[in-house]
């Protein structure tokens, strides 16, 4: 290997290197993008190296052309990351000529691939090769130079330019040394590119050492880049000593005091608070590991709190449960403000945090007992239910003892008329069908025996459930919106158990939104028409504004048929879903997009389907 190869490949490892370290930095420390920039800008470098090596040892005149095209890439990649990393490293440089030096370089990249055969040359003519550093035959272009490539001289003359301007703006603010070794190679690097245009120009034969400029500004930032770090880690050695002093000031106050460093994502906590969160004490936090402490249903509404502070700049205000190590559920309260900078960015934020679990235990006790009076309204409501049917049973009943009686009269009398006894006996036995009927509906309800199919319509029996349940529905504090579609067809089914499906499905709905705190309790029932495969239905729906379905208990929905309660599903909803598959229906649960979730059920129909009109109504508290 020629020593010209050894060069120029420990040049491009070297910056990769480089590349390698501060990806990985960023990687940790998303929010600092100068190391990312960086990092791009030496992997431009270690790419630039690689052309120039490929070059120098190219032998015919089109891979020459063909290398000149394409190392106009990495040269665009290169001199866009200095430039971004002047503006947010050094806070310095004129932003028009940020600006200009961008624009007039991605204007050269796209006329380099529109010439032929690049931007640099009209013609390469041929390759002169001789004997250079140790004997080592390289070659060098000599051809025509195309005048547009004085676009590229001048996105030259500009990055000098900037990097002057930068460096005087650096040296007045008073960072002397930090002008000095990155405004200085910085500015050497920007002239010692001058010898392209002079290569190309055929002024001077040499091969192109681009990368040594480059690579030189390269090291003088990744240096400036690993002091930082260096006094970042000097910085952690002093907030230790502080640590010691504030936990004595939290134990006494049975506080939890952090400050989270947003810039270097690094969380710095009290002994207290480790104890809270269950921290070991020589664990290093940060917020990730934070949020790892949180209660999966608490994630959502501590992290939208948090965000809210860094944007606003509110006080940040939270009570969420964290997950100790042995599995112990604690309730804690947050408390605390941001800090901004010069620019408005959030770069700290100071609070406290305090063990709230008593409370909060006093509180769910409190919800235990408001559930217990819900299930009770529950009873109570499916019990006028069944008064309903006892109702209905009760008018034949009278009837036909009524007639008994009459029946009784007139034998008495000795005179009976046989056609009028036998007009009161026909009477009997129609009203003892009409009796026998509501028995054996009360029958299939109780025993859930096979359905008797009657033509009815759906928006009728939603109608009926609304007239039994409305007082509960007021007592609840709960406003029921109806939304029923016209003309729907009709369907054949059991009214008395479909009934009782709904009852179950609004009561579900009124129990989830009684364990939430919400500002308003809506629940919705719709009706309409399901067209699918070919084949249509008629669907009901009852919306919530409570808590959404757990994956576990979605999947119980959708299992197989079974005559024993599931675990962890209601016995309602077990019956529910069984006199929907004897009707030849189906029974199925969504979560809401915002919150809640809808019970759906859907059953079969025949014949022509009718326009549909949704109409709405409301029965409020």
């Amino acid at each position: 290997m020629s020593w010209t190869t050894i060069v120029w490949s420990m040049n491009a490892a070297a910056c990769l290197t480089l590349a390698a370290l501060y990806l990985l930095v960023w990687c940790k420390q998303r929010e600092n993008w100068v190391h990312l920039v960086f990092s791009s800008s030496a992997v431009a470098a270690a790419a630039i190296a690689a052309f120039e090596l490929a070059m120098m040892h190219a032998q015919t005149v089109e891979r020459y052309e063909a290398l000149v095209r394409w190392i106009h890439v990495p040269v665009w990649v290169l001199i866009v990351s200095f430039v971004i990393f002047v503006r947010l490293y050094l806070h310095a440089g004129r932003p028009w000529l940020a600006w200009s030096i961008c624009g007039l370089r991605t204007l050269v990249l796209i006329l380099n691939f529109i010439f032929t055969p690049n931007l640099n040359f009209q013609q390469i003519t041929r390759l002169h090769q001789f004997s250079w550093w140790g004997g080592e035959i390289i070659s060098v272009p000599i051809g025509v130079a195309n005048p547009w490539g004085t676009l590229s001289s001048l996105s030259l003359l500009l990055l000098l330019v900037f990097f002057v301007d930068a460096t005087i703006t650096v040296w007045r603010g008073g960072n002397r040394r930090r002008a000095l070794v990155v405004g200085g190679s910085m500015i050497f690097g920007a002239i010692l590119a001058w010898h392209v245009p002079l290569v190309i120009w055929g002024l001077i034969e040499i091969p192109f050492f681009l990368c040594f400029a480059y690579s030189g500004i390269v090291a003088a930032m990744g240096y400036e880049l690993s002091n930082d770090m260096a006094q970042a880690a000097r910085l952690a050695g002093r907030l230790e000593v502080s640590d010691k002093r504030l936990n004595l000031a939290a134990d006494s106050a049975d506080l939890g005091l952090w400050e989270w460093d947003i810039a270097c994502n690094e969380i710095w906590i009290t002994e207290k608070g480790r104890s809270l969160f269950g921290f070991e004490g020589s664990e290093k936090l940060d917020f990730d590991r934070f949020r790892s402490r949180l209660h999966p249903e608490d994630r959502e509404s501590v992290l939208e709190a948090v965000e809210t502070s860094l944007r606003t700049g509110a006080e940040y205000r939270s009570e969420y449960r964290v997950v100790l190590p042995n599995g112990q559920l604690r309730w804690i309260a947050g408390r605390g403000h941001v800090e901004f900078n010069g620019n408005g960015q959030p770069v700290r934020m100071r609070g406290a945090s305090l063990d709230i679990s008593k409370r909060k235990q006093a509180e769910l006790e409190a919800a235990r007992q408001r559930n217990q009076m819900a299930h009770l309204s529950r009873v109570t409501m499916l019990g006028e239910l069944s008064g309903s049917i006892a109702h209905e049973l009760n008018l034949p009943l009278s009837a036909i003892l009524c007639n008994a009686q009459a029946a009784q009269r007139i034998i008495a009398n000795g005179h009976a008329d046989l056609a009028e006894v036998r007009e009161i006996l026909n009477d009997i036995v129609s009203e003892d069908k009409r009796a026998g009927e509501v028995i054996r509906h009360l029958r299939l309800w109780l025993k859930k025996g096979e359905v008797q199919q009657h033509s009815l319509r759906i928006n009728e029996v939603v109608q009926d459930v609304l007239k039994l349940i409305r007082s509960d529905l007021v007592n609840q504090r709960v406003t029921a919106d109806v939304e029923l579609a016209r003309n729907l067809p009709t369907i054949t089914g059991d009214p008395v158990q479909l009934q009782q499906v709904l009852v179950n499905l609004v009561v579900n709905a009124c129990d989830a939104m009684s364990n939430r705190t919400i500002p308003e309790r809506r629940l919705l029932i719709r009706t309409g028409i399901q067209n699918r495969n070919g084949s249509s239905a008629v669907t009901v729906s009852v919306t919530d504004r409570g808590s959404s379905i757990t994956e576990e208990k979605m999947e119980q929905i959708f299992e197989p048929f079974f005559t024993t309660k599931p675990k962890g599903m209601g016995l309602g909803l077990s019956v529910c879903r069984t006199i929907i598959g004897a009707h030849r229906g189906k029974l199925w649960a969504t979560n809401n997009a915002d919150r809640g979730a809808t019970f759906h059920f859907s059953l079969p129909i025949g014949g022509s389907d009718g326009e549909v009109v949704i109409t709405n109504n409301a029965i409020s508290s």
